[in-house]
């Protein structure tokens, strides 16, 4: 490699990343007889770009993963994407400028796949830029034949355990998606709102009741009060006239009533929420329809018929104020459940849906989830609070246009459902008909489901996606569980728990060993990212002004579950590294060339220098292996800033510099393990610059694939350390007393005095003392400046 002066990323980077793919440096090796470490690798949406986010929590893995690679496991890294359901959907309207409601529902989905096609290489791209160390040649896409042929056999699979119905039930609705949602597609939102005090009537007798829904007052369908209620108790068995509609419901005594919430009288509407539906089961109600599927009043509503959901409570609100049947309001502000895409407050609308059912295994999910390691400790909270907070089976269908379809077809004459053959796989009903056809039935009896799966119901299934990959391997076996899942903390209950789910209801195991939980990336003030408040920053931005290798140490400076703010002093000081490392290579490089690999006659000083390398690499390697890479950024940066570069390299110059002997051979040995040794500890983290210097300057091979440096105990000593560390004081006060009087660093004074309490031990850093500080006479007795407790120096 030609010397250059001046370190350019930009070039560095993409080159050593083509090199990596066209060496394979990260490919797995299915035939190997090493330890496997296996990733369940997050596959991003491709909805567009890389985002801060992802640069954020794809590099804190990446350094764990690289760190493993360099202990010597056979590493299963793959990269996957997510592109089948809503977000692909709104994708492609958005950027083809259609509807998919207005399209044939084959073309729309051929449109969908081949602009994927398209436009995937590009969004990958940013993570290999990044320098994510992925073997990118075990891919998967979440809509591929691969991955929808392992979907549809979970299904199909569920199907025979008796574990997946379909029922005509209560489900959450998107009215604006206008398609059923999961409990973990939800978002609390605050909103401002209204308690409605309107009266029943009991006869001639007004009974009040407060609602924030008064537009359900159609859908009214019982009354209900706490059985301990004296106030109200009276009332149960009655009947009750609703206002507006005058229809007349009865009153039932439940425990489920909160009698100090409003009046402690509760109106049940089918459906107003989640005790509304267990109501309903539990004392066999009507149902009273008032909502349309697409957020308007059905006729049920009577005057109101046609108007959207909000217009309607406006209305019926101003007509009861004239009628005197709302006698009083409330302002409140309350939380409410909206869409998480949408942001629509979401309804329960009874629809045909296909539904997991899990509610009764909420033990063996919190006996699983004890089983994992999670790191940090404190995030399995977030997983036991989702079980048990668990109301609803899993609802997996969705009433979209593109996505994974239900291997399944319905009889014309009987409603039943007609399951497709595994050995079919994958099919299309739309397309295809089933293998087998029921007695008496032909292709004309039969009509093809048209929803499709859940997203979640897909993606849930990565470690299979990825490691069936390798079915007809012997390795396969050997690929599950899987040794780590990297994710975030928000999809906590979305994406590990539906993955914990699958894994227990198919193999009767956890899908993982190790979970790793990062944070969010925030913008400069800690405030979530988004586009509506102008506060995104594209890590493409940042790589370009800067570095990958910078934006991976800026990455690098928070704990894993820990949010991080973004600030450009991170990247500033990551180049400064940067350049500081590629300066002392070169250096050091070029003391290197007559280096014949002998060990030298080691000095206290390079005693000093191996004992805080030796344990600095006992502690970071300590911390990496739980997890906790920031010890990388903390311990290996200032062990190479100050030990190395400010002061061990400046004692030794002169040593460097003299003849070829001994005490020069011992510095040539030091730096060049030192060197090395660095490289090695900050490759993980900044694994471009590090390449560079170690071929240039270590060895003709790839950094990457190098074993892990090992601290050798025996050279770690606390007096060495301690001595040294004295030395060090000595020498930076004589420095600084040379820059106060604006001398060079190359001045000679005539006599330094120290007076120490730890003289004997001090001695034998003399030599190092006397060559870093250019003076001859050092002596030792009384001295004037106090460095600190128990030494003093004198300069003459």
């Amino acid at each position: 490699m030609e010397e250059k002066k001046r370190y350019d990323a930009a070039e560095a980077e993409e080159r050593w990343q083509k090199y990596w793919e066209k060496e394979g440096t990260y490919a797995f090796d299915p035939d190997s007889d090493k330890p496997i470490y296996s990733v369940d690798t997050p596959p991003p949406t491709v909805s567009g770009e890389m985002h801060l986010g992802h640069a954020f929590s794809y590099t804190q893995t990446d350094i764990i993963v690289r760190f493993k690679r360099m202990k010597g496991f056979n590493v299963f890294y793959p990269f996957g994407t997510d592109d089948n359901g809503l977000a692909t959907e709104r994708l492609i309207e958005k950027t083809k400028k259609v509807k998919a409601s207005k399209m044939d529902r084959q073309e729309f989905i051929d449109l969908c796949l081949e602009t994927l096609e398209t436009i995937r290489p590009e969004f990958v791209q940013d993570w290999k830029s990044l320098g994510i160390s992925c073997d990118w040649n075990v891919f998967y896409s979440t809509i591929n034949d691969h991955s929808r042929k392992i979907s549809q056999q979970s299904f199909l699979d569920l199907v025979k355990k008796d574990r997946v119905y379909r029922k005509e039930a209560p489900v959450i609705w998107d009215t604006q998606m206008q398609t059923a949602l999961s409990q973990v597609e939800l978002e609390d939102q605050e909103q401002d709102s209204y308690f409605n005090d309107i009266t029943f009537k009991d006869g001639g007798k007004d009974i009040i009741i407060a609602t924030t829904r008064p537009e359900l007052l159609c859908s009214c369908v019982a009354v209900f009060v706490h059985p301990d209620d004296e106030k109200h108790k009276k009332l149960v068995g009655k009947e009750l006239e609703v206002p507006v509609y005058h229809h007349k419901v009865k009153v039932i005594a439940d425990k489920r009533v909160d009698p100090e919430k409003g009046t402690g009288i509760v109106m049940c509407c089918t459906f107003g929420d989640q005790t509304d539906i267990e109501w309903y089961k539990a004392y066999d109600l009507p149902l009273r329809v008032g909502i349309t599927k697409d957020g308007k009043m059905t006729d049920l509503a009577e005057k109101y018929a046609g108007m959207p959901i909000k217009e309607a409570r406006k209305a019926i609100i101003e007509d009861m104020k004239k009628s005197g049947e709302l006698v009083n309001q409330k302002k409140i502000k309350h939380i409410v459940n909206v869409g998480e895409r949408s942001g629509v407050e979401i309804e329960i609308l009874e629809s045909p849906q296909w539904f997991v059912r899990y509610l009764d295994l909420r033990d063996t999910f919190l006996k699983s989830g004890k089983k994992l390691k999670w790191y940090p400790d404190h995030m399995r909270s977030r997983y036991d609070n989702w079980v048990n907070g668990l109301q609803w089976d899993w609802c997996i269908s969705r009433q979209r246009y593109f996505g994974v379809p239900f291997p399944v077809w319905y009889s014309k004459k009987t409603g039943e459902p007609i399951f497709a053959d595994s050995d079919q796989l994958p099919v299309d009903p739309l397309k295809d008909k089933p293998k087998k056809l029921p007695k008496d039935h032909t292709e004309d009896d039969i009509i093809p489901e048209t929803d499709v799966f859940d997203t979640w119901a897909t993606s849930s299934l990565t470690p299979d996606l990825a490691t069936q990959l390798f079915k007809d391997h012997k390795v396969f076996k050997k690929l599950q569980p899987m040794s780590l899942r990297p994710q975030a903390h928000d999809i906590i209950s979305f994406w590990l728990f539906n993955t914990l789910v699958k894994s227990q209801m198919h193999h009767k195991r956890n899908p993982w060993e190790t979970v790793a939980i990062s944070g969010w990336a925030l913008d400069a003030k800690g405030k979530k990212m988004s586009k509506s408040k102008g506060n995104v920053i594209h890590p493409q931005e940042m790589r370009d002004k800067y570095s990958a290798d910078a934006l991976r140490f800026w990455a690098s400076s928070s704990k894993l579950g820990d949010d991080l703010a973004f600030s450009e002093r991170e990247f500033i000081a990551a180049s400064r590294t940067i350049t500081k490392l590629w300066n002392l290579a070169r250096f050091t490089g070029m003391h290197l060339e007559d280096y014949d690999g002998g060990e030298g006659e080691l000095q206290p000083i390079d005693r000093w220098l191996l004992s805080r390398l030796n344990r600095t690499v006992a502690t970071v390697t300590d911390a990496l292996e739980n997890y906790d890479y920031v010890r990388i950024r903390l311990d290996v940066d200032k062990f190479f800033m100050q030990s190395l570069a400010d002061n061990y390299l400046e004692i030794v110059k002169d040593r460097l510099y003299g003849e070829k002997n001994e005490s020069r051979t011992a510095a040539q040995y030091v730096v060049k393990t030192a060197l090395t040794t660095v490289l090695k500890l900050f490759a993980p983290v900044l694994p471009h610059i590090t390449e560079e210097l170690y071929q240039e300057y270590c060895e003709k091979s790839s950094i990457h694939t190098s074993s892990w440096p090992e601290a050798t105990k025996k050279l770690i000593s606390d007096d060495i350390e301690k001595h040294g560390d004295l030395a060090v004081k000595v020498i930076s006060a004589v420095r600084k007393a040379k820059s106060q009087q604006g001398l060079s660093l190359k001045h000679e004074f005539n006599k330094i005095t120290i007076e120490s309490s730890s003289e004997k031990e001090l001695e034998a850093f003399l030599p190092a003392i006397s060559a870093a500080t250019k003076t001859k006479d050092i002596a030792f007795g009384k001295a004037k400046e106090e460095i600190e407790e128990g030494l003093k120096i004198s300069i003459d």
